[in-house]
């Protein structure tokens, strides 16, 4: 059967547009694949040349990853010219996209703002323990959408930059040195002023205890059960919590050392007969 030349016609123009459009849809796969090896490559790249130089641990992921989303918008704008679409064309879209986008996504445009203040204000660095209103832990990274955390027993963590900003946070990595309390109790019957002395020793006679400002054993309360000593010294914000520790074994051991004790919670219990008087002797008993 033979075609008819109308027919022959249609087939050839059909076939000379899948070879076109064909060699597009392949260049424009070339060129995607391409880029996003590239920008990814790009990313490894750069975050192991920024390791050698002085650039600060907490601009590097930042930088690489601005780098990356870089290439892959040029990515998108030729795989869309392959296929004819005009450069001005592609901006405006492109425009009128981030618009619409911005419109929606207000959420995700806070927390790219608040993760440049930080950047920009350095509240915290890569390495720093923070509390940001519950949300404690190591530094991470500070990315351009959450700030990585890793809590003191191990976990991982994933903050929104938007809610570290909003909040108070403290930083107990910023400053050298930090004021440590530990409250001692004794008896009523004890003699405060060689509490005092005995604990004072203690802490003077403790290397990482810094001399100035200097260590203080102050009387903090007059408790329920106890008199409450509060030995108050600064160190090195390194030996904090070996410190704390140290101190809490070594404060008990140092009073019984010296013939006092750290009495129990206790409670006096007077019975009354009918007529209001009383009937026996104070007793006392454990809570």
């Amino acid at each position: 059967m033979e075609l008819d030349d109308a027919t022959l016609k249609s087939l050839e123009h059909l076939t000379e547009m899948a070879v076109n459009y064909g060699l597009d849809v392949l260049g424009a796969v070339a060129i995607l694949v391409i880029g996003w090896l590239f920008a990814g490559w790009l990313y490894r790249r750069l975050l192991s040349v920024l390791k050698r130089t002085e650039v600060d641990a907490t601009l590097r992921p930042v930088i690489a990853t601005v780098a990356r989303y870089a290439v892959l918008v040029f990515v998108v704008i030729a795989v869309l010219a392959q296929f004819g679409v005009q450069t001005t064309s592609i901006i405006a879209a492109l425009g009128a996209a981030g618009l619409a986008i911005g419109l929606a996504l207000q959420g995700t445009l806070q927390n790219i703002a608040a993760g440049f203040m930080l950047l920009f204000l350095r509240p915290f660095r890569v390495g720093d323990y923070i509390d940001a209103e519950g949300q404690a832990g190591t530094v991470d990274e500070i990315g351009l959408f959450v700030t990585q955390l890793t809590t003191f027993d191990g976990l991982y963590v994933s903050v929104p930059n938007s809610k570290i900003w909003g909040s108070a946070i403290i930083n107990y990595s910023r400053l050298p040195t930090r004021r440590l309390d530990v409250v001692i109790g004794i008896s009523y019957d004890d003699d405060v002023d060689q509490a005092q002395s005995v604990l004072l020793d203690l802490l003077k006679n403790e290397p990482r205890v810094l001399d100035d400002p200097p260590a203080q054993v102050l009387v903090k309360a007059l408790a329920d059960s106890s008199v409450n000593l509060n030995l108050r010294c600064w160190c090195d914000r390194d030996d904090y919590w070996d410190l704390l520790f140290f101190l809490n074994q070594q404060g008990k051991r140092t009073v019984e050392a010296a013939g006092m004790s750290i009495p129990f919670p206790q409670r006096d219990v007077h019975i009354v007969q009918e007529n209001g008087e009383a009937a026996g002797a104070a007793t006392s008993a454990q809570d």
